[in-house]
């Protein structure tokens, strides 16, 4: 009997590997022959650390055909289990190329000495937990009083895929920046900051023109899936988002099949994934990256070698921030993640709580160092 466990084991161990390379080359055929692109593989960690096939989604249906592209989208939305082999296999070595921003604070802190920091956050995941209803993502009373403190601080700007104002009506707090669309719509502090010179009519909204189209999918993806429970239509004002954190997973074909029905008709739209949402927006050059760069541009600090940017996000659009600070070779990114993830940052937090964490050890080391 013990044995025959042994003999199941070793089988189960030998067939898991192959399993995963099997994966991984049925991956590498897919980007050589342009199905997907080498920055579309990565490593999902919403609900597990899974090898997504498709992240940026693409109409291609010359490559695909239609019913292999709504496999692809659903697989994409399809999450693995949280004890994936390989990605156990992989955290230690993850954490030593992505360590705890917290247990590396001294060593950061010596690197940005001297340099004014300017603070660059995400809000749904980062400032708060991840929440089933995207309407009831509240921030702590204790974040809101630790972000407060941080703005007086640093400059400081939320980047968001949610609209604007909804963010804004999340955080309250007037002395910020908001980046609303994933950074096309950028507005600075109302009033409270240190850092609002010319800044009270800062507005940046390089997609106006496709607001009617946005807001005639918005109602189009709307009336498309009214009938599959759980899904949720977010009009994020510049772009739509297609929450599937509560349909089950054995409708996500058919919400995928809905979502195409609607697109096939818009290609100057475009279709991502965040963190169980589908994410549709304007083909433009614009993203959390060129949200960054506008924002420390209207700072004054665009040719500054004395800014240090900090940026801190958990989803997959803010890989585009991560990426411009890589290229800069200015600041550093921390990515909010309990999983093994690719990322251009370079250190990483678990968790909402322990951002807060990270930015309270901050806002302390800012006032020892004014003698505050």
């Amino acid at each position: 009997h013990t044995q025959s466990h042994f003999i199941i084991s070793i089988q189960v161990f030998i067939f898991i590997p192959k399993m995963v390379r099997f994966i991984e080359e049925n991956i590498t055929k897919m980007v050589e022959t342009n199905i997907i692109s080498n920055s579309e593989v990565l490593y999902d960690g919403n609900t597990s650390p899974a090898t997504k096939v498709l992240q940026d989604f693409k109409i291609n249906e010359e490559n695909v055909g239609r019913e292999g592209l709504i496999r692809s989208w659903v697989d994409s939305m399809r999450a693995c289990s949280p004890t994936h082999l390989k990605s156990l296999m992989k955290q230690s070595s993850w954490l030593t190329e992505h360590p705890s921003a917290l247990d590396m604070f001294e060593d950061i802190v010596h690197v940005f000495e001297g340099k004014q920091i300017v603070m660059f956050m995400d809000y749904d995941g980062t400032l708060s937990p991840i929440v089933d209803d995207p309407d009831r993502a509240f921030m702590s009373k204790k974040m809101r009083r630790t972000v407060r403190k941080l703005a007086n601080c640093f400059p400081t700007a939320i980047v968001s895929g949610r609209c604007r104002e909804k963010v804004y009506n999340f955080v309250k707090l007037t002395e910020l920046y908001y980046a609303g669309s994933h950074g096309m719509d950028i507005k600075g502090p109302e009033q409270g900051s240190k850092y609002t010179e010319g800044s009270e009519s800062l507005l940046c909204q390089p997609a106006t023109e496709f607001l009617p189209m946005i807001d005639e999918v918005y109602k189009k993806l709307v009336e498309k899936t009214k009938f599959t429970p759980g899904a949720n239509v977010e009009n994020n004002k510049f772009c739509v988002s297609v929450h599937f954190r509560r349909v089950d997973e054995n409708n996500w074909s058919d919400l995928a099949h809905q979502v195409r029905a609607v697109m096939k008709d818009y290609p100057k739209l475009r279709l991502s994934q965040g963190r169980k949402v589908l994410e549709i927006r304007p083909i433009i050059k614009w993203d959390k990256g060129k949200a960054l760069e506008f924002l420390l541009e209207s700072l004054g600090y665009a040719n500054c070698t004395d800014v240090f940017p900090l940026y801190i996000g958990d989803d997959r659009t803010d890989e585009d921030a991560f990426k411009i600070l890589r290229e800069r070779r200015q600041g550093l990114g921390i990515l909010v993640t309990k999983f093994p993830k690719e990322t251009n940052a370079s250190y990483s937090l678990q968790e909402p709580d322990e951002v807060m964490d990270f930015l309270q050890r901050l806002v302390e080391w800012k006032q020892l160092r004014s003698g505050a």
